[in-house]
Protein backbone atom coordinates (compact mmCIF):
# COMPACT_ATOMS: atom_id res chain seq x y z
CA UNK A 1 0.00 0.00 0.00
CA UNK A 2 2.60 2.45 -1.11
CA UNK A 3 -0.11 4.98 -1.87
CA UNK A 4 -0.53 5.77 1.83
CA UNK A 5 3.11 6.66 2.15
CA UNK A 6 3.44 10.39 2.10
CA UNK A 7 5.71 11.77 -0.49
CA UNK A 8 9.12 12.88 0.37
CA UNK A 9 12.09 13.81 -1.65
CA UNK A 10 15.07 15.44 -0.11
CA UNK A 11 18.25 16.42 -1.97
CA UNK A 12 21.17 17.29 0.48
CA UNK A 13 24.37 18.60 -1.02
CA UNK A 14 27.40 16.37 -0.57
CA UNK A 15 30.50 15.33 -2.47
CA UNK A 16 30.63 11.86 -3.90
CA UNK A 17 33.88 10.70 -5.49
CA UNK A 18 31.88 9.95 -8.60
CA UNK A 19 34.58 10.85 -11.06
CA UNK A 20 35.40 14.09 -12.88
CA UNK A 21 32.81 16.28 -14.51
CA UNK A 22 32.73 16.47 -18.27
CA UNK A 23 31.61 19.27 -20.54
CA UNK A 24 28.31 19.30 -22.40
CA UNK A 25 28.18 16.69 -25.17
CA UNK A 26 28.35 17.50 -28.87
CA UNK A 27 24.93 17.55 -30.46
CA UNK A 28 25.50 14.21 -32.17
CA UNK A 29 26.14 12.62 -28.77
CA UNK A 30 23.22 14.24 -26.96
CA UNK A 31 21.52 10.95 -26.11
CA UNK A 32 20.36 9.68 -22.72
CA UNK A 33 19.29 6.13 -21.97
CA UNK A 34 16.34 6.37 -19.58
CA UNK A 35 15.56 3.26 -17.56
CA UNK A 36 12.10 2.81 -16.10
CA UNK A 37 10.91 5.00 -18.95
CA UNK A 38 7.38 3.58 -18.90
CA UNK A 39 7.10 4.25 -15.15
CA UNK A 40 6.52 7.44 -13.23
CA UNK A 41 10.05 8.70 -12.58
CA UNK A 42 11.57 7.47 -15.83
CA UNK A 43 8.59 8.73 -17.80
CA UNK A 44 8.88 12.19 -16.26
CA UNK A 45 12.60 12.30 -17.04
CA UNK A 46 12.12 11.10 -20.61
CA UNK A 47 9.47 13.72 -21.35
CA UNK A 48 11.46 16.57 -19.82
CA UNK A 49 14.58 15.60 -21.76
CA UNK A 50 12.61 15.39 -24.99
CA UNK A 51 11.17 18.83 -24.29
CA UNK A 52 14.71 20.18 -23.93
CA UNK A 53 15.92 18.68 -27.19
CA UNK A 54 17.77 15.60 -25.95
CA UNK A 55 17.59 12.29 -27.79
CA UNK A 56 15.97 9.75 -25.49
CA UNK A 57 16.47 6.01 -25.68
CA UNK A 58 13.73 4.53 -23.50
CA UNK A 59 14.67 1.17 -21.98
CA UNK A 60 11.79 -1.21 -21.40
CA UNK A 61 11.11 -4.93 -21.20
CA UNK A 62 7.84 -4.36 -23.07
CA UNK A 63 8.57 -2.35 -26.22
CA UNK A 64 5.14 -3.07 -27.68
CA UNK A 65 3.18 -1.99 -24.62
CA UNK A 66 0.89 1.04 -24.64
CA UNK A 67 3.21 3.13 -22.45
CA UNK A 68 6.13 2.47 -24.79
CA UNK A 69 4.02 3.32 -27.83
CA UNK A 70 3.01 6.61 -26.24
CA UNK A 71 6.64 7.51 -25.53
CA UNK A 72 7.59 6.64 -29.09
CA UNK A 73 4.86 8.94 -30.37
CA UNK A 74 6.37 11.72 -28.25
CA UNK A 75 9.77 11.23 -29.86
CA UNK A 76 11.62 8.63 -27.79
CA UNK A 77 13.43 5.70 -29.35
CA UNK A 78 12.23 2.52 -27.66
CA UNK A 79 14.97 0.06 -26.69
CA UNK A 80 14.26 -3.44 -25.43
CA UNK A 81 16.34 -4.38 -22.40
CA UNK A 82 16.37 -6.08 -19.04
CA UNK A 83 18.44 -5.31 -15.94
CA UNK A 84 19.02 -9.02 -15.49
CA UNK A 85 20.34 -9.41 -19.04
CA UNK A 86 23.77 -7.69 -19.17
CA UNK A 87 24.05 -8.27 -22.92
CA UNK A 88 20.88 -6.27 -23.52
CA UNK A 89 22.27 -3.48 -21.33
CA UNK A 90 25.54 -3.44 -23.25
CA UNK A 91 23.61 -3.06 -26.50
CA UNK A 92 21.40 -0.30 -25.06
CA UNK A 93 24.40 1.63 -23.71
CA UNK A 94 26.26 1.84 -27.00
CA UNK A 95 26.79 5.44 -28.07
CA UNK A 96 24.84 7.14 -25.28
CA UNK A 97 26.12 10.17 -23.39
CA UNK A 98 24.14 9.69 -20.20
CA UNK A 99 21.97 7.29 -18.23
CA UNK A 100 19.03 7.90 -15.92
CA UNK A 101 18.87 4.93 -13.56
CA UNK A 102 15.93 3.78 -11.46
CA UNK A 103 15.20 0.29 -10.15
CA UNK A 104 12.04 -1.15 -8.60
CA UNK A 105 12.51 -2.60 -5.10
CA UNK A 106 8.88 -3.66 -4.97
CA UNK A 107 9.28 -5.83 -8.04
CA UNK A 108 12.87 -7.06 -7.71
CA UNK A 109 13.20 -7.38 -3.93
CA UNK A 110 16.12 -6.10 -1.86
CA UNK A 111 18.96 -8.17 -3.32
CA UNK A 112 17.47 -7.97 -6.80
CA UNK A 113 17.40 -4.19 -6.68
CA UNK A 114 21.03 -3.99 -5.57
CA UNK A 115 22.10 -6.48 -8.23
CA UNK A 116 20.25 -4.60 -10.96
CA UNK A 117 21.51 -1.20 -9.87
CA UNK A 118 25.14 -2.24 -9.58
CA UNK A 119 25.06 -4.21 -12.83
CA UNK A 120 23.75 -1.21 -14.75
CA UNK A 121 26.40 1.02 -13.19
CA UNK A 122 29.18 -1.44 -14.05
CA UNK A 123 28.01 -1.77 -17.65
CA UNK A 124 27.68 2.03 -17.95
CA UNK A 125 31.22 2.45 -16.67
CA UNK A 126 32.49 -0.11 -19.18
CA UNK A 127 30.64 1.66 -21.99
CA UNK A 128 32.23 5.02 -21.15
CA UNK A 129 29.01 6.78 -20.11
CA UNK A 130 29.87 10.38 -19.25
CA UNK A 131 27.03 11.16 -16.83
CA UNK A 132 25.02 8.72 -14.73
CA UNK A 133 22.01 10.15 -12.86
CA UNK A 134 20.78 7.77 -10.18
CA UNK A 135 17.51 8.17 -8.31
CA UNK A 136 17.88 6.89 -4.76
CA UNK A 137 15.74 7.71 -1.70
CA UNK A 138 15.62 10.55 0.80
CA UNK A 139 17.89 10.04 3.84
CA UNK A 140 19.49 6.97 2.28
CA UNK A 141 22.69 7.90 4.10
CA UNK A 142 21.10 8.07 7.56
CA UNK A 143 21.06 4.32 8.28
CA UNK A 144 17.32 4.12 8.81
CA UNK A 145 17.19 0.32 8.76
CA UNK A 146 14.30 0.48 6.28
CA UNK A 147 15.14 -2.17 3.65
CA UNK A 148 14.23 -0.16 0.54
CA UNK A 149 16.31 2.77 1.85
CA UNK A 150 19.30 0.58 2.64
CA UNK A 151 19.37 -1.04 -0.81
CA UNK A 152 19.67 2.35 -2.47
CA UNK A 153 22.44 3.37 -0.10
CA UNK A 154 24.35 0.25 -1.16
CA UNK A 155 23.98 1.23 -4.82
CA UNK A 156 25.11 4.79 -4.02
CA UNK A 157 28.22 3.40 -2.37
CA UNK A 158 28.94 1.25 -5.41
CA UNK A 159 28.78 4.30 -7.68
CA UNK A 160 31.43 5.97 -5.54
CA UNK A 161 33.61 2.87 -5.49
CA UNK A 162 33.77 2.52 -9.29
CA UNK A 163 34.26 6.26 -9.92
CA UNK A 164 31.36 6.66 -12.33
CA UNK A 165 30.65 10.33 -13.16
CA UNK A 166 27.31 10.67 -11.44
CA UNK A 167 24.58 12.73 -9.85
CA UNK A 168 22.41 11.23 -7.12
CA UNK A 169 18.83 12.35 -6.58
CA UNK A 170 16.98 11.06 -3.54
CA UNK A 171 13.21 10.78 -3.96
CA UNK A 172 10.78 8.82 -1.76
CA UNK A 173 7.00 8.90 -2.06
CA UNK A 174 5.38 11.23 -4.54
CA UNK A 175 2.38 13.54 -4.55
CA UNK A 176 1.05 11.23 -7.26
CA UNK A 177 0.74 8.45 -4.68
CA UNK A 178 -2.39 10.16 -3.42
CA UNK A 179 -4.02 9.34 -6.76
CA UNK A 180 -3.86 5.63 -5.90
CA UNK A 181 -5.58 5.99 -2.53
CA UNK A 182 -9.11 4.71 -3.15
CA UNK A 183 -10.39 5.96 0.21
CA UNK A 184 -9.18 9.43 -0.62
CA UNK A 185 -10.65 9.37 -4.12
CA UNK A 186 -13.93 7.60 -3.36
CA UNK A 187 -14.75 8.64 0.22
CA UNK A 188 -12.71 11.86 0.46
CA UNK A 189 -10.87 10.44 3.43
CA UNK A 190 -7.12 10.35 4.04
CA UNK A 191 -6.40 7.38 6.32
CA UNK A 192 -2.96 7.41 7.93
CA UNK A 193 -1.30 6.02 11.04
CA UNK A 194 0.66 9.25 11.36
CA UNK A 195 -0.34 11.80 13.97
CA UNK A 196 -2.19 14.89 12.67
CA UNK A 197 0.75 17.10 13.64
CA UNK A 198 3.43 14.96 11.97
CA UNK A 199 5.08 17.03 9.27
CA UNK A 200 6.08 15.35 6.03
CA UNK A 201 7.61 16.45 2.75
CA UNK A 202 6.26 15.81 -0.74
CA UNK A 203 7.54 15.97 -4.30
CA UNK A 204 5.78 16.08 -7.67
CA UNK A 205 7.09 13.46 -10.09
CA UNK A 206 7.43 16.09 -12.81
CA UNK A 207 9.97 17.89 -10.62
CA UNK A 208 12.12 14.75 -10.52
CA UNK A 209 12.16 14.90 -14.30
CA UNK A 210 13.22 18.52 -14.15
CA UNK A 211 16.03 17.86 -11.67
CA UNK A 212 17.41 15.06 -13.82
CA UNK A 213 17.23 17.20 -16.96
CA UNK A 214 18.95 20.07 -15.16
CA UNK A 215 21.74 17.67 -14.21
CA UNK A 216 22.22 16.52 -17.80
CA UNK A 217 22.05 20.11 -19.08
CA UNK A 218 24.64 21.38 -16.60
CA UNK A 219 27.09 18.54 -15.82
CA UNK A 220 29.72 20.95 -14.52
CA UNK A 221 27.38 21.89 -11.67
CA UNK A 222 25.82 18.49 -11.06
CA UNK A 223 28.39 15.72 -11.46
CA UNK A 224 29.52 14.76 -7.97
CA UNK A 225 26.40 16.17 -6.33
CA UNK A 226 23.86 14.40 -4.12
CA UNK A 227 20.61 16.18 -3.45
CA UNK A 228 17.60 15.35 -1.24
CA UNK A 229 14.61 17.43 -2.46
CA UNK A 230 11.07 18.26 -1.45
CA UNK A 231 8.61 20.63 -3.04
CA UNK A 232 6.49 21.03 0.08
CA UNK A 233 6.38 20.18 3.79
CA UNK A 234 3.11 20.08 5.74
CA UNK A 235 1.54 18.38 8.70
CA UNK A 236 -0.95 15.63 7.99
CA UNK A 237 -3.73 17.99 9.04
CA UNK A 238 -2.50 20.52 6.52
CA UNK A 239 -2.22 17.87 3.80
CA UNK A 240 -5.84 16.84 4.36
CA UNK A 241 -6.95 20.49 4.24
CA UNK A 242 -5.14 21.13 0.95
CA UNK A 243 -6.59 17.98 -0.61
CA UNK A 244 -10.06 18.83 0.69
CA UNK A 245 -10.53 15.54 2.54
CA UNK A 246 -11.14 14.35 6.08
CA UNK A 247 -8.23 12.97 8.08
CA UNK A 248 -9.04 9.59 9.57
CA UNK A 249 -6.82 7.68 12.05
CA UNK A 250 -5.52 4.31 10.88
CA UNK A 251 -4.49 2.15 13.89
CA UNK A 252 -0.97 0.80 13.49
CA UNK A 253 -1.93 -2.87 13.75
CA UNK A 254 -4.64 -2.52 11.12
CA UNK A 255 -2.33 -0.46 8.94
CA UNK A 256 0.37 -3.14 9.03
CA UNK A 257 -2.12 -5.85 8.05
CA UNK A 258 -3.05 -3.85 4.97
CA UNK A 259 0.27 -2.18 4.08
CA UNK A 260 2.74 -4.85 5.18
CA UNK A 261 5.86 -4.63 7.36
CA UNK A 262 8.06 -2.73 4.90
CA UNK A 263 5.75 0.27 4.50
CA UNK A 264 4.86 0.16 8.19
CA UNK A 265 8.53 0.42 9.12
CA UNK A 266 8.85 3.47 6.90
CA UNK A 267 5.74 5.12 8.31
CA UNK A 268 6.90 4.51 11.88
CA UNK A 269 10.19 6.16 10.96
CA UNK A 270 8.27 9.13 9.57
CA UNK A 271 6.42 9.39 12.87
CA UNK A 272 9.49 9.21 15.11
CA UNK A 273 12.28 10.69 12.98
CA UNK A 274 11.41 11.63 9.41
CA UNK A 275 13.25 13.51 6.74
CA UNK A 276 15.09 16.74 7.44
CA UNK A 277 14.91 18.63 4.17
CA UNK A 278 14.95 22.42 4.30
CA UNK A 279 12.27 23.22 1.75
CA UNK A 280 12.75 26.98 2.09
CA UNK A 281 16.43 26.68 1.20
CA UNK A 282 15.63 24.46 -1.77
CA UNK A 283 13.06 26.94 -3.05
CA UNK A 284 15.67 29.70 -3.02
CA UNK A 285 17.82 27.63 -5.36
CA UNK A 286 14.96 26.02 -7.32
CA UNK A 287 12.00 28.46 -7.27
CA UNK A 288 10.09 26.30 -9.77
CA UNK A 289 9.46 23.51 -7.24
CA UNK A 290 5.82 22.44 -7.12
CA UNK A 291 3.95 22.79 -3.83
CA UNK A 292 0.97 20.64 -2.87
CA UNK A 293 -1.78 23.17 -3.73
CA UNK A 294 -0.27 23.76 -7.17
CA UNK A 295 0.00 20.03 -7.78
CA UNK A 296 -3.60 19.48 -6.71
CA UNK A 297 -4.80 22.24 -9.04
CA UNK A 298 -2.88 20.73 -11.96
CA UNK A 299 -4.38 17.29 -11.33
CA UNK A 300 -7.87 18.76 -11.04
CA UNK A 301 -7.39 20.60 -14.35
CA UNK A 302 -6.35 17.42 -16.13
CA UNK A 303 -9.29 15.48 -14.73
CA UNK A 304 -11.91 18.19 -15.21
CA UNK A 305 -14.69 17.24 -17.66
CA UNK A 306 -14.84 19.16 -20.91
Amino acid sequence: MRNVAVGILVLALSTLGCGPASGPPPEAQKTVLVTGATGRQGGAVARELLRRGWHVHALTRHPHGEAAKKLAAEGAEIVKGNFDDPASLDAALQGVHGVFAVQNFWEAGAEGEVRQGTTLADRAKAAGVRHFVYTSVGSADRHTGIPHFETKWRIEQHLKEIGLPCTILRPVSFMENFLGDRDLLDRHVLRTPLSPGTRVEHIAVADIGRFAAEAFDHPDRWIGRTLDVAGDARTMEEVAAVLGVRLEPFPWDAFEKEAGPEITAMERWFETTGYDVDVSALRKEFPWLTDLPTWKASVAAVRAPE
